[in-house]
């Protein structure tokens, strides 16, 4: 982890193993956590978006995310690009990057493997669209066309 990209002491309290988060999506499991080697945290969580929802466009200072696909078909967008994952692949998120993930199949829920790598606190998202209201979207110069992309995927809910 470069010198900028170090954390803060964190003043939240660190997930712990077995914690569920449930959101207006659906639901997240912590799986996993520890420090490598190196001395930097990581977190696994299994993700379950429901049908037809859509996570915030968020990004982070501290930390990446590799997200893998274990069941079902996600959609996502890390900066200005979409992509399709199928069961079996990943993409990874670099730091400060703009993203978000979305399940758009009417029936099936699709289940993701998530490994943060960093920061493992919910005090490093900055969300700039909500679908569900939780923050006000925050337009620039640099979400421009990101938010585009949102908003389009939101389009197909």
């Amino acid at each position: 982890m470069s010198k900028e990209q170090k954390h803060p002491t964190s003043t939240l309290q660190v997930y712990t193993v077995g914690e569920v988060g449930e959101r207006p999506w659906g639901v997240y499991e912590v799986i996993a956590l520890g420090t490598q080697d190196d001395g930097q945290e990581f977190c696994e969580k299994r993700i379950t978006l429901q049908p037809k929802q859509i996570l915030s466009l968020q990004s982070h200072k501290y930390r990446t995310e590799t997200w893998r696909v274990l069941e079902g078909t996600l959609d996502v967008i890390i900066n200005t690009e979409s992509h399709t994952l199928k069961a079996g692949e990943e993409i990874t998120i670099p730091f400060h990057a703009y993203h978000c993930m979305a399940n758009l199949d009417e029936r099936k829920i699709c289940i993701v493997h998530e490994r943060q790598m960093g920061i493992c606190r919910e005090e490093d998202i900055v969300r700039y669209a909500d679908h569900y209201g939780r923050e006000k979207r925050i337009e620039n110069e640099s979400t421009k066309k990101t938010l585009h992309l949102y908003d389009q995927l939101r389009s197909k809910l």
